[in-house]
């Protein structure tokens, strides 16, 4: 008897009609099938806001690059993201900026964002930062409130004034191309290039990314690591499907659709907000709907959302350098006890999975899931309660620390669903050569362009950076933070019958970041207008 044929995985969820034709299709897909890909970052080069044509551009565009919608696969694919001041400066209203949200409006270069990020305190950047600060932003400029002096709190004579923080280079816009091979995508963004020029929007930044699997078909970062392991799983029903029936909600990793997408609900039983235009013959034209609740105006948001886009350099040089000092350090220290002990060993323990993705447990790690990829429907709670096979401090405890922050058996669901509200959804990919021997430095610019999706900036994204990823108290350690985000530092190893304590260094640098509007293809249609 043959043996069955391989599966190939789990289903994917998709968005049902009519959302999956008013969707950008990055939302929805990792375009996997697509190995190559360009960010193409943008500058609208002509003086001040336009009077008018401010959208001609993107017609432009739709004629070389269209906007790929959620519908299906795609020969190629694009998206396309939108900073504040990139919308400002194609025309849109005063009003309508307004009823975007706070952390969009100010821009991630805000001082008090950067500092909650971890990037900046005072006038110096943070050593997660390269060196002479980030290349690249969508330089913000500050309204002018906050531009103004502020009386401080405590003293009558003193006044405060926000610094307005900039990068060389200035991004309003973000383009994604996905293309099959690399002389597809180079001929792809030349014509983009020629087509933008005559409008002034000018490429100012480029990053050619991968999207490569191995022989086992995973995809990994320049680390060596599985990447894109665990992500939520949107439900709502009429909107999300799985298998070609509504989409339930996963046990484990489960979250409302407006986590994701504006106009849907969220996680507090809510409508995700977006901004919103007044109700005009154009708007309609377009394909936007009046808002639900906001009598006179079109609904702007629906079906988009916010996307954070981070450069982060990596140092895979240091990185397995660093953990093999480390590892010679216990080996020397502990000869009888450490012959388990290796660089390899230690990075797993960073991350908090094994090489292929698989999660590091008491006794090993997690079996595979029935399609024979990495298990993902787990609690740390039951699996591993005291970090003694995947660190508490590892980067994926950090990052979903699922129930494992639940104090007693009852509070296990409690503590599960305040952490899935605060998911994100990554459409990140690498940039730069993959490294020939890891312990050999070629200097190469090479990381991650982490992208993610979210309704909630400060709740979301913002709250996974400062609360759980960079916090030195998180899940009660002391003094320690991301032992592969943060900065350099200690990583504690919990083993039996003493707990290991090693060294970690800087390995990662953020090169530039902003946060942008991935409107829906309705909104899109709407900023051609401008």
């Amino acid at each position: 008897m043959s043996a069955a044929p391989a599966a190939k995985g789990p289903p994917s969820w998709k968005l049902a009609p009519p959302h999956d034709k008013l969707t950008q299709g990055m939302v929805v897909s990792g375009f996997s099938s697509l190995p190559t890909g360009r960010a193409l970052f943008l500058e609208f080069q002509w003086p001040g806001v336009a009077k008018g044509g401010g959208g001609a551009w993107l017609k432009a565009l739709r004629a070389v690059a269209p906007v790929t919608d959620a519908d299906g696969r795609d020969p190629q694919a694009a998206a396309l993201g939108f900073t504040c001041e990139g919308l400002r400066r194609m025309g849109l209203d005063a009003n309508t900026l307004a009823s975007f949200d706070r952390p969009f409006k100010e821009g991630m270069f805000q001082e008090d964002r950067l500092r909650r990020l971890g990037d900046r305190r005072g006038k110096d950047w943070m050593p997660t930062v390269i060196p002479d600060g980030p290349k690249w932003s969508g330089n913000t400029p500050l309204d002018d409130a906050a531009a103004d002096p502020v009386a401080h709190a405590f003293a009558e004579d003193e006044a405060v004034t926000e610094t307005r923080i900039v990068t060389p280079l200035t991004v309003h816009a973000v383009l994604f191309l996905y293309e099959k091979d690399e002389d597809a995508a180079d001929g792809w963004c030349k014509r983009v290039g020629d087509a933008l020029a005559p409008y002034q929007v000018a490429v100012v930044h480029h990053l050619p990314l991968e999207l490569r699997l191995d022989e086992r078909g995973i995809a990994r970062e320049h680390f060596g690591f599985a990447d894109g392991v665990s992500q939520p799983e949107p439900y709502e029903p009429g909107a999300v499907t799985l298998a070609g029936a509504d989409a339930p909600k996963d046990p484990w990793n489960g979250v409302p659709l407006g986590e994701i997408l504006m106009g849907h609900v969220n996680g507090h039983h809510e409508v995700a907000p977006g901004p919103v235009v007044p109700d005009t013959p154009a708007g309609r034209a377009a394909g936007l709907v009046p808002h639900p609740r906001g009598e006179g105006f079109l609904d702007l948001g629906l079906d988009g959302s916010y996307m954070v886009v981070r450069e982060l350099r990596q140092y895979v040089t240091s990185f397995w350098k660093v953990l093999g000092e480390s590892a010679a350090a216990i080996s020397a220290a502990d000869p009888a006890g450490s012959g388990h002990v290796d660089a390899k060993w230690l990075a797993e323990r960073v991350i908090g999975r094994d090489l292929d993705g698989n999660l590091l447990c008491p006794v090993g790690v997690l079996p595979p899931d029935p399609y024979g990829g990495p298990a993902n429907d787990f609690g740390f709670y039951d699996t591993d309660p005291h970090g003694l096979g995947c660190p508490m401090g590892s980067h994926v405890r950090r990052g979903n620390p699922r129930d494992g922050l639940a104090p007693k058996p009852a509070d296990k669901q409690t503590l599960l669903d305040a952490a899935n509200n605060h998911r994100i959804l990554r459409r990140g990919r690498k940039y730069g050569p993959t490294i020939v021997d890891p312990l050999v430095d070629d200097h190469a610019d090479r990381g991650l362009l982490f992208v993610c999706l979210n309704t909630d900036i400060t709740r979301q994204f913002e709250f996974v950076q400062q609360t759980w990823m960079l916090n030195p108290n998180f899940a009660t350690l002391a003094d320690e933070t991301d032992p592969l985000l943060g900065p350099a530092g200690t990583l504690t190893i919990p083993e039996e019958p003493l707990r290991r304590r090693i060294r970690v260094d800087t390995f990662v640098q953020m090169a530039g970041g902003e946060y942008f509007f991935l409107p829906s293809m309705p909104a899109l249609a709407f900023l051609e207008t401008l």
